[in-house]
């Protein structure tokens, strides 16, 4: 995350499936906290939340396009976000799973 972002950012996964060649593509939507830059997510590792209590963590690899153009006016018109994620969790990232980054 940038410098300067204070707090605690959540999104709420509302869409989930496999990415084509590798990773996955995760549709989320800010759930609470400061609206990061899209700049800063790439390269973050954010923590995996089940609705069970599963954990896991994702990486942020990069943005689909399929929901438009990425940027930072759009995210925080819609604060909504394709993420391009590698998981490191099992199982699978899915619909309802909170991701959260800060502290």
């Amino acid at each position: 995350m940038a410098k300067g972002d204070s707090g605690r950012t959540e999104f709420r996964v509302i869409d989930a499936l496999d990415h084509p060649h590798t990773g996955r593509i995760l549709r989320v939507k800010l759930q609470d906290g400061p609206v990061p830059s899209v700049r800063s997510l790439t390269g973050t590792t954010l923590r995996a939340r089940s609705p069970r209590g599963d954990e896991g963590q994702v990486t942020v690899l990069g943005f689909s396009l399929t929901g438009g153009k990425v940027s930072d006016a759009r995210f925080r018109e819609t604060r909504r976000l394709d993420l391009h994620v590698e998981e490191e969790s099992d199982p699978p990232v899915s619909l309802r799973w909170t991701l959260s980054a800060g502290g």
